[in-house]
């Protein structure tokens, strides 16, 4: 059965020209104008990409620190012992913990944050806790800058505070990734755009031959797709 949408969604799509390509300064002001949602809505990026995932040396996963940030205040939890846990308070964590938040987890299914960090001593004890949070995007991972030694936790937190996001694709070869809010001016959704693109093509897996970037659409909560013109956006960025 063929989705059925609403008029606000109708006549947003209606502002998104068929068979265009924007670039990125045009579809991070469309993106703007096509929400109609009464919150304000998350933009998002999504990229297919030309790589095959169930080959290890294809698999796309960095983070980019996008300069005004995603608008979401992101709960940071530490996984620390000893003197590393007053150095994660003081640096602004939100939850910081070791054995015992560990149990609490495996307990209580306790989730209720958005990223996880562990000093590397922790990661022996914290590896159990992979049936949970592994599923979930919530492991800590060197690959993700989130296991990390206790003289650079102030730095990570901070960076993970203020904007950086972690990507890494899908079953399917897709990236989904939220680079702001409607509420941001275009220049701000642009910058971010295009240094989320930038460390996207630096992190081109040594497996990936041919077309790497194959489709790139920009869109909001709710909102329609506007595809970009890949080759712009690439030299933009």
């Amino acid at each position: 059965m063929a989705k059925q949408h609403g008029k606000k969604y109708q006549a947003a799509a209606a502002k998104v020209e068929a068979d265009r390509l924007y670039t990125p300064e045009e579809a991070a002001a469309l993106v703007k104008e096509t929400s109609f949602t009464n919150f304000d809505a998350t933009v998002e990026v999504h990229l297919r990409l030309g790589i095959d995932p169930r080959h290890a040396d294809q698999t796309v996963r960095s983070t980019a620190s996008l300069p005004h940030g995603t608008g979401k205040n992101v709960r940071v939890l530490v996984f620390a012992q000893g003197d590393t846990e007053n150095v994660a308070r003081n640096a602004g964590a939100d939850i910081v913990g070791g054995d015992e938040l560990i149990q609490r987890i495996e307990k209580e299914n306790f989730i209720d944050f958005d990223v996880a960090v562990a000093t590397p001593d922790m990661m022996g004890k914290v590896g159990r806790l992979g049936r949970i949070l592994g599923r979930r995007g919530l492991m800590p991972n060197p690959k993700s800058g989130t296991v990390v030694p206790p003289s650079d936790l102030p730095q990570a937190i901070k960076a993970l505070q203020g904007g950086r996001v972690e990507f890494r694709n899908d079953k399917t070869g897709l990236l989904h990734v939220a680079i702001g809010k409607v509420s941001f001016s275009a220049e701000q959704i642009q910058e971010n755009l295009l240094v989320l693109l930038d460390a996207i093509k630096a992190a081109k897996p040594s497996g990936s031959k041919g077309v790497y970037i194959r489709s790139i659409t920009l869109t909001s909560t709710m909102g329609p797709g506007i595809p970009l013109d890949v080759n712009i956006a690439q030299a933009t960025a």
